[in-house]
């Protein structure tokens, strides 16, 4: 394998890990309501949930910014 199929691989495999981390947000900020009620958590709780899957669409932005970079320069 040459170089640069070795490194769209890399840049694909990130993808899916970015694909897989946008839909584990959206999973979450959908059932924050659903959890906070079941486990009896307080509405602080549920503001986390809705925290951490911003964090994950941040993150997957950041990370697919990069890879369309990496992508222009090939």
């Amino acid at each position: 394998m040459t170089r640069g199929q070795d490194q769209e691989k890399a840049l694909a495999r990130q993808g899916r890990i970015a694909a897989i981390v946008i839909a584990a947000g959206g999973l979450l900020a959908m059932a924050a309501p659903w959890l906070t009620a079941v486990l009896g958590l307080s509405f602080r709780f549920e503001i986390l949930f809705y925290l951490i899957s911003l964090a994950a669409f941040a993150w997957a932005l950041a990370v697919t910014y990069r890879i369309w970079r990496k992508r222009r320069e090939n």
